[in-house]
């Protein structure tokens, strides 16, 4: 087959269409056309005069030879790329080890589900509850402000990312088969089959929900095992003869040790405990660059319109979402972070005393704001030098002082645009209405951030006001603090997946620093899943020896 990209047609075009503008491009006969596949549909609105769809589409063809000589040069007439997944190793008959992964969010559970279906029968353990109850935990902060520090927005099944928008695509070049592979299984698992087409397909967390517990069954299934509300609190290393280490069990918060030389260290970019314990037990962590914030909440109306003027509302486009970034005169970076059209902000705490905001989308996107993360990016060199761990200090400040200015019941400080330009604390809202629950309270937002982001915000917010339309309208809500855009910390690995210092130990996915998002943590989980399955292969030889 051979791949057609950048194939061009009108909002609103006939699905007929299609089919003869692939005739068209190629130039060739209707019979010469023998099948073809939509693999994305994306839309292009920088006219918003003359939107139009882009499509990316398979053929097959009569004389696919002939084809590509005519169009030798051409990049957007080449082979179909293979894309097709295939497992690195299986598991012997009766293998008897069981590699373990920590953490049941994207990463964990992609890790899981390949280690599954390689015969390996991995343990999975999560510190937080099934996705179910889990949600229950969850609804308790947004409707009555009661956190369960082991069960809410960061921790539990499917991690951060159920919570959220449900976004599938990533801002790295990842693999084309991993990035497959993980639609896929998605779709097998109950979700919507157009997002193995949309440009930027996502799913929302209700269908998230069910997805997750889905692909929990195919997993036990296959042999695997999870056990909830079981945290690792210590990891017992040997030292061997060369001087290096190697894992060789781990100890619950249950009170068991579990004896474990092939860990995959999934904990999400919240864990903040686990990277504590790690550091102090000589594992290698270091400080990596972050971002903070805040949420900011606009009408979906506004977007919409602002993006594709008089198609706004079109059922083909959507709610619109963007993406917007701008240096400042200090160096530092202002950039829009995890935007959720037609969603609303959420309360994704997961330490008593402190407050932190996320953002989230249903799959309908329907809901009547638009936000995203607003947000500048900070450095260890010049923000928090001096020790791994000092980014997670400086997170549990900020959010502290956020909860502080919030009242201190898990409502969370808010301030409109007008008065975060005018310099002056907010006193009441304007005419938007924010989303967060359990609700805001107008305050000065520059009493939970440093003086540094207030400024960025102040440089940036004209710039991006005159990208689009009422960006910078003194009524926009922003709310605070947007403190977990990644993990502040890395985990160093190897080119074998395993940590620098420590055999055995695979840091993997957001949390130890190689992931952001749904999709890039799926893919590092898959990723890592093989790495293990080709380190246990490779001791085969050598366990069966002694």
């Amino acid at each position: 087959m051979l791949r057609l990209s950048e194939l061009r047609l009108p909002l609103g075009h006939a699905p007929e269409a299609l089919l003869p503008a692939l005739q068209a491009r190629l130039a060739i006969e209707p019979g010469d056309l023998l099948d073809h596949a939509v693999v994305r549909r994306a839309s292009d609105a920088r006219k918003k005069s003359a939107i139009m769809m882009v499509y990316t589409v398979d053929v097959a063809l009569r004389d696919e030879a002939a084809v590509l000589a005519r169009f030798a040069g051409d990049a957007n007439v080449r082979p179909r790329p293979d894309t097709d997944y295939r497992f690195v190793a299986q598991a012997e008959p009766g293998e008897s080890r069981r590699p373990v992964v920590i953490g049941a969010g994207p990463c964990g559970l992609f890790a899981g589900l390949v280690l599954a279906q390689m015969g390996f029968r991995p343990i999975i353990l999560d510190r937080g509850k099934a996705v179910r109850e889990r949600t229950k935990d969850t609804w308790g902060l947004w409707r009555r402000g009661l956190l369960e520090p082991e069960s809410n927005v960061q921790f539990g099944e499917g991690g951060a990312g159920t919570f959220s928008d449900g976004k599938l695509w990533s801002q790295v070049k990842d693999p084309p088969h991993l990035g497959r592979k993980v639609l896929t299984e998605f779709v097998k698992a109950g979700a919507p089959a157009e997002i193995l087409t949309e440009a930027h397909p996502h799913i929302g967390t209700f269908r998230l929900v069910t997805m997750v517990e889905a692909m929990r069954r195919t997993i036990e299934e296959l042999g695997g095992e999870y056990r909830w509300q079981t945290r690792v609190d210590d990891v017992e290393l040997q030292l061997r003869a060369d001087g290096s280490k190697r894992l060789a069990a781990l100890h619950l918060s249950t009170g068991e040790r579990l004896p474990a030389g092939h860990v995959v260290m999934a904990v999400g970019h919240s864990a903040r405990d686990t990277f504590a314990m790690l550091h102090e037990r000589g594992v290698h962590v270091e400080a990596k660059p972050f971002s903070i914030g805040v949420r900011i909440e606009h009408p979906q109306s506004w977007i919409d319109e602002a993006r594709f003027g008089a198609c706004a509302r079109h059922p083909d486009l959507g709610a619109a979402a963007y993406t917007l970034s701008h240096h400042c005169r200090d160096a530092r970076t202002v950039y829009s972070f995890c935007m959720c059209p037609g969603g609303r902000v959420v309360a994704a705490a997961s330490e008593p005393g402190r407050l932190v905001t996320n953002g989230m989308s249903q799959y309908s996107r329907a809901e009547f704001n638009a936000n995203s993360g607003l947000v500048v990016g900070i450095d260890p060199e010049r923000d928090y030098p001096g020790h791994p761990l000092a980014g997670i200090a400086l997170q549990r400040d900020l959010e502290a002082r956020a909860f502080a200015a919030g009242g201190g019941d898990y409502s969370a400080p808010a301030q409109t645009v007008g008065d975060l330009m005018a310099g002056r604390p907010s006193q009441a809202l304007g005419s938007v209405t924010p989303s967060y629950k359990p609700g805001v309270r107008p305050t000065d937002l520059a009493e939970c951030l440093p003086a540094f982001v207030i400024e960025a915000f102040r440089e940036a917010l004209p710039v991006f006001g005159r990208q689009i339309r009422n960006y910078d309208h003194p009524d926009a809500v922003m709310t605070g603090v947007e403190t977990r855009t990644s993990s502040p910390v890395r985990i160093r690995r190897g080119k074998d997946f395993q940590s620098v210092n420590v055999a055995g130990l695979f840091p993997a996915g957001e949390g130890a620093g190689y992931a952001g998002g749904i999709l890039s943590a799926a893919i590092d989980g898959i990723k890592v899943a093989e790495a293990v399955a080709q380190a246990m292969e490779a001791d085969r030889p050598a366990r069966l020896a002694s």
